[in-house]
């Protein structure tokens, strides 16, 4: 049992540590353990080190996880949701992290109206280009994001990207910071109900990288779980 606890640990340090070396306060990074596939025993265990902010990537699987497991958690929608499974998440998540298309913002704002809350999301960016992953690309995020304003029932928190799987996080450095660069210059734009105060960005393999660059959620699912079970 002690393993979770003691990558988890790790982890912490790491953020900790990532957080002084670039003169930042640590609160302001969320750590988000990434959940998927991972049974409700292994979640119950880092919740009892005070996590409470666990992401998922499959939306019945947070449904049915939510109903398990403490109110008090914080669920996050990471992966790639489609318009059919958006009533499972828009009554749970705190955060809809995965939004790269008007369809979809669409679906999400009618399920919050009837849902009778506002859905906090983050405009997914493609800031590498890659063919398989989702995400705006960068130069039409701000158009965007002036499209999602006008619905009501949504709140546009800032950013999100899947940076390119790497063997050294520095590599993805450059892709962070354009990232950072890109929040602040939406930010500075003023446009209404569009708040960039949220960065998500960096996973077991870059977050170091991600968090000197700026980033306010890391999601880690191997470096706390392990590999895929």
């Amino acid at each position: 049992m002690g393993m979770l606890t003691d990558n988890l640990n790790e982890v912490r340090a790491r953020v900790t540590a990532a957080c002084l070396r670039s003169g930042r306060d640590p609160r302001e990074v969320t750590l988000i353990a990434v959940s998927k596939t991972k049974p409700v025993p292994m979640l119950e265990e880092v919740y009892a080190q005070g996590v409470r902010d666990f992401g998922e990537n499959r939306p019945q699987e947070m449904r049915d996880k939510a109903a398990e497991l403490p109110a008090d958690i914080r669920w996050h929608m990471i992966g790639r949701l489609q318009t059919n499974k958006v009533k499972y998440v828009v009554p749970r998540a705190v955060l809809i992290h995965s939004v790269d298309s008007l369809h979809l913002a669409e679906a999400i704002d009618k399920e919050a109206a009837k849902a009778g809350v506002t859905a906090n999301i983050l405009i997914e960016v493609n800031i590498a280009g890659e063919a398989s992953k989702g995400g705006i690309a960068p130069e039409e995020t701000e158009g965007f994001a002036r499209e999602l304003a006008a619905l009501p029932n949504l709140k546009v928190n800032g950013l999100m990207t899947i940076a390119p799987i790497v063997e050294n996080g520095e590599e993805n450095r450059a892709y962070f910071r354009q990232m950072r660069e890109l929040l602040v210059d939406i930010r500075d734009k003023n446009i209404d109900n569009i708040f960039m105060r949220s960065l998500s960005m960096g996973m077991t393999g870059d977050f170091e990288t991600a968090i000197e660059e700026g980033a306010t959620l890391v999601r880690v699912g191997t470096g706390i779980f392990g590999g895929r079970s």
